[in-house]
């Protein structure tokens, strides 16, 4: 049974190994991300975090899935190409994934397990927050944003 995120791993948007080890030591928002949702703006929050504290050892990681609303259909060139061009997104992506369901990927197995199916996403753009040990100690609904005080103080504090 894993014990940590960094028990999991992830393909790039660009199709890479992206083990969730390469951020040991780093306090990481994981977001699973929608193209065509009604919280797609959230992007613009999730690329000012990520900037404001590239360099503070916080990482945010999209994570595109096409779980609710059929509101990520395309490829990952294509989400890749979105992010880009209309959010400037500069922080990591994953592949598509499923963050539900019987193809769940592993972490969103192992997330709904260690914090209970309510703090499962329920939509697009719901967050887990993962300390710099791998610990997953928080998660937030879609409608919490990336500016969010709740979000800027469970970092802070995860931080300590």
């Amino acid at each position: 049974m894993a014990e940590t995120a960094y028990d999991f791993s992830f393909q790039s948007i660009d199709g890479q190994p992206l083990p969730m080890s390469t951020f040991k030591g780093k306090t990481v928002l994981v977001v699973n991300t929608a193209s065509f949702c009604g919280y797609t703006p959230q992007y613009e929050g999730l690329q000012s975090l990520w900037e404001d504290n590239k360099d503070k050892d916080v990482v945010v990681l999209g994570v595109p899935a096409n779980n609710f609303g059929a509101q990520e259909p395309g490829s990952n060139d294509e989400i890749k190409d979105f992010c880009e061009s209309k959010y400037d997104v500069s922080f990591p992506l994953t592949e598509k994934v499923s963050v539900k369901g019987g193809d769940i990927h592993p972490f969103y197995k192992w997330a709904a397990e260690t914090l209970g199916d309510d703090n499962a996403p329920k939509w697009n753009f719901h967050k887990y927050l993962v300390d710099g040990n791998g610990k997953l100690i928080a998660a937030f609904p879609s409608k919490v944003t990336p500016e969010s005080d709740e979000i800027k103080s469970a970092i802070a504090k995860a931080k300590m």
